[in-house]
């Protein structure tokens, strides 16, 4: 069997979601077709002619599909960012309330003094 047969024959185990060699569920790429076909990362190289047809396979694999799993921990990651995002805005509204607040009543303390020290004229 050739070795382009190799790569060929693992990225269509990877797509079946059968691999014998790298984990169940990894993502379909040059380097885990190259582990799945027991060759070493890197070895499917892109400025080989001979690698042209086998890397548009991965790439249109790698495409159809797309790690669950990744999905999930991409939207996750997302998720969470745009809750630390709305954290700190809720953050810096509550600061702003309560230096607010805390200002009117200075402003209170100081208008009945003022009110308490004023004469009156009859």
């Amino acid at each position: 069997m050739s070795t382009q047969q190799d790569y060929f024959n693992a990225l269509e185990r990877l797509i079946n979601g059968k691999p014998n060699i790298v984990p169940k569920g990894s993502g379909i790429n040059n380097d885990t077709v190259a582990l799945e076909a027991g060759r070493k990362r890197g070895s499917i190289k892109k400025n080989r002619e001979v690698n042209k047809k086998l890397i548009q396979a991965i790439n249109d694999a790698a495409e159809q599909y797309k790690n669950p799993k990744t999905d999930t921990k991409d939207k996750l990651a997302k998720a969470k960012q745009k809750s630390m995002e709305y954290r700190e805005l809720w953050e810096e509204a509550i600061a702003r309330e309560l230096s607010l607040i805390s200002e009117i009543h200075q402003l209170k303390k100081e208008l009945a003094a003022v009110k308490k020290n004023k004469v009156t004229h009859h």
